[in-house]
């Protein structure tokens, strides 16, 4: 039997994570050749190229409102192919329209890709299979029961139906609406859609069916009885319904058609919450999880059924952090995971239908080329599952097989374009690749200008150097000015944390593409110089100005304090922090809570954090923020949300705080922001009663107020400094790096 505590240990683990055992990759060539990760593997009777298998982002509106794959859905899957990636696999297609209301939007219209309704949507995946085969690629099309308690409970206003769920469960995203529990004879009309979707797959020429089993989604609130506690009926037995859709798609498709089931190990929410699943609501109902070895031997019941291969992970919505790793968590997070399933299988003598051993596949951030590798090499897995990565670099495989490590681009973990994007009504992109998901729209090769131009660009953070690096493809003179004697602008600071290993290793990557730009005889670098436009006037036909932002001091008595410094001050002066003892940092947005983190964890300082709204971390994606925020709360720093600073004195702060018992608490990591423009009339109102609070604090940091630094910009265009003069990035609106590179990207494409 397998333990449970491993689930403990890692909770424990992925907190302090560098004192663990894990590391902090780069992207090195040690172990090149990569003879593992470019070894075919057999899938069933299917011989795919290598061991990369491309992780399911999405494809939300990526589609024709019909559902049929459009040019960019196509597109975007080519490229990939294109890259070298061995096995692609789609984001979730539902099967359960007409069954869970929350898949579908008024007009019987969807955001997702379909493959159910009829004949229209099937050329569409014609096309898709076509472009990734004449690459040498496969593809698996992610089926999906649906999303159940985790669907958009706007069903309930647009079609007045409730959402669903295995049982009368709370909705994730607003818990006071309850998703209904599903009839049977739905269940079982569920279950002939998967049968017929997996035929049309195979008939269209995709190459097997993946089934979306993980993370809280329907299929899981089935097949766990942390959902499913029906008394009555076949599928009170909690692995009935996945047994039986892998034996429909069996029956339908035959024994040779690859099935790929994804699944977590275990929700991980006793582990998570500990005595939290006691005393919150919303999650009373989920104490009774899958533990993990009721989780093996589902699986060894799926194998029997006709499952070929597995991916495995852990968590679900409730923690997303687990089944989304941010940048904040280690990479190669779930190897122990797999191995524990691969160790099960073959102890256990288990074989697929094809009487060969199950591959297990790890996920979990394994986007750099000597982890990936060796986690093959170790035997830990049979093939590397890569989402992020290759949206951040399509070229990822045919980069690492060259050795080429340090041109791939890295990801940086921030799931602001490729998740958050399409939750607040976009479609996945990439922050570090601009291209991504508009292929169909930006050729991969820059095409010159008509007439070359000599370009200045100011600043060489992100923005900056995207449009220094387009520019030149675009056959300019490009001049870079930066006032520093580093290429990274507020990379440099970002980065500094061990939990922002990625965000130094994104610089990195920003820095070879630098001195690649120096090979070109057209292309100027002048680190330390300030820009003027009294410099500048005169000498270039355009100005691009990337000098990013800053942190405006706000109006508080002491601000101007000797102990008082913004949050880029403490980042690159970390010696200023460690003579600290009590820290407090005002402002709980991002920069904020991940100050307060690698103040706490790794420096081991007294910290507490002032926020005036009631969330912290407010525009953060839900895994990022979630990550942070329940270690910051494990590690014992103080949050004060609804509360402002009232002033700073040498060695302390003096707030005022609401301090109603209807304030919210802000480490909730188990329920979702909702998006601004999403009224949730069931909210609780929040009444105010305010007290006056003195907080100890040797040093204070500033986490709160960026402006753009645009002076340079307007002294340009007053004095005629140049024919065209352009912003870009943070220049024009503070944000992240994603509006920063494709702000960048794009303008430059244009001059």
């Amino acid at each position: 039997m397998v333990n449970d505590k491993i689930l403990y240990d890692l909770d424990d683990n992925f907190g302090n994570w560098w004192e663990q055992g894990f590391a902090a990759p780069e992207m090195t060539n040690k172990l090149y050749p990569y003879t593992k990760l470019f070894s075919p593997i057999t899938i069933n009777h299917l011989k795919v190229k290598n061991r990369i298998v491309m992780g399911p982002m999405g494809n939300i509106d990526m589609a024709e409102e019909t559902g049929r794959p459009n040019q960019k859905m196509i597109s975007y899957f080519e490229e990939r192919a294109k890259g070298g990636v061995g096995l692609i696999t789609t984001g979730l297609i539902p099967v359960s329209y007409g069954i869970d209301p929350t898949v579908k939007e008024l007009g019987d219209l969807s955001y997702f890709p379909r493959i159910d309704r009829s004949r229209t949507v099937f050329s569409g995946w014609r096309e898709v299979a076509a472009g990734v085969h004449s690459h040498g690629a496969n593809i698996f099309i992610q089926l999906t029961a649906g999303l159940g308690r985790v669907g958009n409970p706007q069903c309930l206003l647009t079609q007045f139906k409730l959402p669903v769920s295995a049982s009368w469960n709370p909705n994730f995203y607003i818990p006071q609406i309850p998703c209904m529990r599903i009839s049977s004879r739905k269940l079982n009309k569920l279950v002939k859609n998967f049968g017929q979707a997996a035929a049309d797959a195979k008939a269209m020429n995709l190459d097997g069916v993946y089934l979306h089993g993980h993370e809280g989604y329907f299929l899981e609130q089935l097949t766990n009885p942390a959902f499913n506690r029906r008394s009555m009926g076949k599928y009170s037995d909690w692995q009935r319904f996945g047994i039986d859709v892998v034996k429909q798609i069996r029956a339908r498709c035959g024994d040779r058609f690859p099935i790929m089931y994804r699944i977590d190990l275990s929700l991980m929410l006793n582990a998570t919450y500990k005595e939290k699943m006691d005393s919150v609501k919303s999650l009373k109902k989920f104490r009774n999880e899958r533990t993990v070895q009721q989780t093996l031997d589902y699986m060894t019941n799926l194998v029997k059924a006709g499952v070929d291969i597995f991916d495995v992970d852990l968590g679900c919505y409730d923690n997303w952090w687990l089944p989304h790793p941010p940048a904040s968590m280690p990479s190669g997070c779930f190897l122990e995971i797999a191995e524990i399933v691969k160790e099960y299988f073959k102890v256990n003598k288990i074989k697929s239908n094809a009487g060969v051993e199950v591959p297990v596949v790890a996920v979990g951030k394994l986007g750099y080329p000597d982890l990936a590798e060796q986690a093959l090499r170790d035997n830990k897995c049979d093939m590397v599952m890569l989402a992020r990565p290759l949206l951040a670099d399509p070229e990822w495989p045919n980069k690492a097989y060259a050795g080429e490590c340090d041109k791939i681009r890295p990801c940086i973990g921030c799931h602001e374009a490729c998740i958050k994007e399409f939750v607040d009504g976009g479609h996945p992109q990439c922050a570090v690749n601009p291209r991504t998901a508009f292929e169909e729209i930006f050729s991969k090769d820059i095409p010159l200008a008509p007439l070359s131009k000599r370009v200045a660009v100011i600043g060489a953070g992100p923005a900056g150097v995207v449009a220094a690096k387009t520019l030149i493809a675009r056959g300019h003179d490009v001049t870079l000015f930066e006032s520093e004697n580093e290429v990274g602008g507020t990379l440099r600071a970002g980065g500094a944390p061990k939990i922002k290993y990625e965000i130094h290793n994104y610089m990195r990557y920003l820095q070879n593409e630098v001195r690649e730009l120096q090979k070109n005889p057209r292309f100027t670098l002048n680190l330390g110089t300030e820009a003027t436009a009294e410099s500048l006037k005169g000498r270039f036909d355009v100005i691009v100005v990337a000098t990013g932002s800053h942190i405006e001091k706000p109006k508080i008595e002491g601000v101007d304090n000797k102990n008082v410094v913004t949050v880029t001050e403490a980042l690159l002066n970390p010696e200023l922090v460690k003579k600290a003892k009590d820290i407090v940092i005002v402002g709980g947005g991002d920069s904020g809570c991940e100050t307060a983190y690698w103040a706490k964890l790794e420096l081991n300082k007294n910290v507490q954090i002032v926020e005036m709204t009631e969330n912290l971390m407010a525009s953060s994606c839900t895994a990022n923020r979630g990550h942070i925020l329940h270690y910051l709360d494990k590690s014992g720093v103080v949050a004060h949300n609804m509360s402002t600073v009232t002033r700073i004195e040498k060695d302390a702060v003096y707030i005022k705080k609401n301090v109603h018992s209807s304030v919210p608490n802000p480490y909730n990591t188990w329920q979702p922001i909702l998006p601004e423009n999403i009224h949730n009339p069931l909210a609780p109102k929040i009444s105010e009663r305010y007290e006056n609070k003195l907080l100890p604090a040797d040093l204070v940091i500033l986490a709160i107020g960026t402006r753009p630094t645009d002076k340079i910009y307007y002294d340009l265009v007053s004095s005629n400094a140049a024919p065209q003069i352009v912003r870009i990035g943070d220049a024009i609106r503070p944000g992240k790096v994603f509006a920063a590179t494709k702000s960048a990207y794009r303008t430059a494409r244009d001059i």
